[in-house]
């Protein structure tokens, strides 16, 4: 998963901060929100993954995502 950080942008991110109230956030408080977001939506995703196969589906449904973040 290490290669998806570099794709994943942190100015979106910056912006989430400040808007929950942040006045001030470094860059490396912003890059490790970023590596703890992409863990947990990896985990999300497979967990869906399996559910849409339980479901005997190959298409992951925004039901599949709702389902495992319960």
């Amino acid at each position: 998963m290490i290669y998806l950080v570099k794709e994943f942008p942190l100015s979106p991110l910056e912006r989430i901060a400040r808007k929950a109230g942040a006045e001030r956030v470094s860059s490396s408080a912003i890059k490790f929100l970023r590596e703890i977001l992409l863990e947990i939506s990896y985990k999300v995703a497979t967990e869906a993954i399996a559910a849409s196969k339980h479901a005997k589906r190959v298409t992951v449904k925004r039901e599949d995502i709702r389902l495992v973040t319960r």
